[in-house]
């Protein structure tokens, strides 16, 4: 298949995970003092306020504050919530990130992703060879699509206990994980997000660009349910300034902690071997012109090496990627764009929502029990009252031991012959349906076909042959461990892993 059918169809592949969500009113898209009048904060101190569009200026702190972000100086103190709502990008008119102008001078193939239009690829690397470039050296992705909160108050820690099941409490300062926004009552996935603790009552809360509007409303209806359920003040606040987002890139692979130590100001000491996986903390670059710019980075990604998530004041962001790329230089250091971000992904094993997550879906069926701490799996006090426990916790539980246990869950599949795409019906031996295909690609790194599915629960067990339709002939399906090339994370040791 030529390489421009082959982009053509990832880019409409991709393109299905940003579906089209019913327009939400403005009155309901922001919690006001006009439309809710009792959460002005200076008639009640207790109460939550929401700020999506507050801005937030990081840049003008010093080193030795890590992670406080106060406004611009022009602004008030306490952030006025009265705001109108930020423009949402929709497909008639889609959006741009910050890095355009460097996608332009690249002469990236851009593709409607999300409602913004965002880079497939480069002329300089194939789609395979980019992906090799990511797994052996470094790439740089501009994921300034994806949506950044901050979250603070001193309710914030339970609000955000409420809206997720993670253990946030155990957190401390710079660390965090990935979690998701759960729907009261029946527990389906809302979003999958990375929640990281940056200091006392602020976290910052990076979600999915393609669940913006969506998010959007839930956190407003999660704040308004909390504020009257008594808690304690929480503030939700969009990283943008002058309604331009905060940008984010992505620096990922084997080669990323060298390219981006040599980036730090000299004033800048950070000892990369004990910065570890999962791990957020406040840095300076150093510029070309001399300049030093603090930002937050996070070491992690969606690739499955080892790699940082840089979040930038989105009038430095374009400064940042061509100070990264040019320090580098091309031998060490490649830009990437959303088909080798997606093959990556799924060797990784890692969830797309709408593909692989959706409001229909509970952790557990997902395979991602794991992300529920051991102190919030029961239903006794308050450790376990988060979103849909009611729903999750019995799941973790099987039938045969006294739990609900669940019907279907996520599995990894090797395809023979034609790869599996997305809808493929999963068969058993008899013929008969037992699951679909979520997400499916050729592996560029296994030279294998791989693909996610669910599949009736006790056929989920490595090593299961089953069948997937593939244009309509049945072919051979194992049940496959994931990741299905292992991740190669920094925990600590010699070499990430």
């Amino acid at each position: 298949m030529s390489s421009r059918r082959t982009a053509t169809k990832l880019a409409h592949s991709l393109e299905r995970t940003a579906k089209p969500q019913a327009p939400i009113s403005r009155q309901k898209r922001c919690l006001t003092t006009t439309t809710r009048p009792h959460l002005q904060p200076a008639q009640h101190a207790n109460r939550p306020t929401i700020e999506p569009h507050s801005t937030l200026q990081s840049l003008t702190l010093p080193p030795t504050r890590p992670f406080t972000h106060q406004p611009s100086r022009s602004q008030s103190t306490t952030p006025s919530n009265t705001a109108p709502p930020p423009p949402f990008p929709t497909p008639q008119n889609p959006g741009k990130t910050t890095l355009h102008p460097l996608h332009l001078s690249h002469h990236a193939t851009l593709v409607p992703f999300a409602s913004y239009l965002m880079p497939l690829s480069y002329p300089s690397l194939s789609h395979p060879a980019s992906h090799a470039w990511t797994r052996t050296k470094a790439s740089l992705f501009d994921v300034g699509h994806m949506v950044q909160y901050h979250i603070s108050g001193p309710g914030a820690e339970g609000f955000i206990e409420r809206v997720t099941p993670m253990g946030v409490r155990e957190l401390g300062a710079g660390e965090g994980g990935l979690s998701v926004l759960l729907r009261d009552g029946g527990g389906g996935v809302v979003d999958d997000c990375l929640v990281t603790r940056l200091e006392g009552d602020l976290f910052y809360l990076v979600a999915n660009a393609g669940c913006r509007e969506k998010d959007y409303e839930f956190l407003c209806e999660e704040v308004e349910k909390w504020v009257e359920g008594g808690g304690q003040e929480v503030r939700v606040r969009h990283l943008q300034d002058g309604g331009e987002a905060y940008g984010l890139l992505a620096l990922q692979g084997p080669l990323a902690g060298e390219i981006l130590g040599e980036a730090l100001a000299r004033e800048c000491r950070v000892d990369l071997k004990t910065w570890y996986f999962g791990r957020a903390k406040h840095i300076t670059l150093e510029l070309p012109t001399g300049e030093s710019l603090p930002i937050v980075a996070s070491r992690g990604g969606y690739t499955g090496e080892d790699g940082f998530e840089l979040s930038v004041h989105p009038s430095q962001t374009l400064a940042v990627a061509e100070a990264l790329l040019d320090g580098a230089g091309k031998e060490r250091l490649q830009l990437s764009g959303l088909g080798a971000r997606d093959s990556l992904r799924l060797e990784a094993g890692m969830c797309l929502y709408g593909h692989d997550l959706d409001e229909d879906t509970t952790p557990v069926e997902a395979s991602l029990s794991w992300i529920i701490p051991k102190r919030r799996r029961t239903l006794q006090g308050s450790e376990g009252r988060f979103n849909g426990a009611e729903t999750i916790i019995p799941q973790l539980t099987p039938r045969s031991k006294g739990g609900t246990g669940v019907s279907r869950r996520r599995v990894g599949l090797i395809v023979e012959g034609a790869p599996a795409r997305e809808g493929a019906e999963v068969v058993d031996e008899a013929g008969g349906a037992v699951g679909k295909v979520t997400s499916g690609c050729p592996s560029p790194t296994l030279g294998k076909n791989i693909a996610m599915a669910y599949v009736k629960d006790g056929l989920h067990k490595i090593g299961t042959e089953l069948q997937v339709v593939v244009r309509g002939k049945k072919r051979k399906a194992v049940v496959t461990k994931m990741p299905f090339v292992p991740s190669r994370y920094w925990k600590g040791g010699a070499t990430p892993g």
